[in-house]
């Protein structure tokens, strides 16, 4: 799965590398090295940064889920108990 963005969502991680380096790294880097840059790290870091988040966002649907009983549960056949 390639992950992209929309052009102005591209537009700003772009400026952000670029000033990363100039005020962290104190260079400049042109359009096509923050690019490349941006290129790497997608297809190198951001599956494990995707398949973190898809596991956090399943553990915290299953815990939703496990607690559905508790939460929406009625008991049965109670009008003639006293």
């Amino acid at each position: 799965m390639t992950i992209e963005f929309e052009k102005e969502i591209e537009r700003q991680l772009l400026a952000s590398i670029k000033e990363f380096f100039k005020e962290q790294l104190d260079a400049e880097i042109g359009d096509l090295k923050a690019t490349l840059l941006l290129r790497y790290i997608l297809k190198e870091i951001g599956p494990t940064i995707y398949n973190r988040a898809v596991a956090d966002v399943s553990r915290h649907l299953r815990d939703v889920v496990d607690e559905i009983d508790g939460v929406c549960f009625e008991p049965e056949f109670g009008y003639w108990k006293r």
